[in-house]
């Protein structure tokens, strides 16, 4: 089964979850309206999304990437986009 498929409960199963939620007091069915009220978790949307960029590099230069801590992706960016305006590449 494919990781991101889900199975859509039959009607006599959807019925039983339901009765569950009923039978349970610390479980409640959220409205609608509240569902529209919450905020989106994680990253906002951006305007414009930057496309995927697959590309092999020797073991070593990644490890060292990743040792340089969290924005590693972020600064190799920089670094690309500085090469390329600069004429480099």
């Amino acid at each position: 089964m494919n990781k991101r498929a889900f199975e859509v409960p039959t009607a006599a199963e959807d019925a039983a979850i339901a009765r569950g939620i009923a039978a349970d007091a610390d479980t409640y069915e959220v409205p609608s309206e509240q569902i529209a009220g919450m905020r989106r978790l994680g990253r906002p949307p951006v305007a414009v999304p930057r496309p995927m960029l697959s590309m092999r590099v020797d073991a070593a230069l990644l490890e060292k990437l990743r040792a340089s801590g969290r924005g590693w992706q972020t600064r190799v960016h920089a670094a690309l986009k500085e090469a390329v305006d600069s004429g480099r590449l």
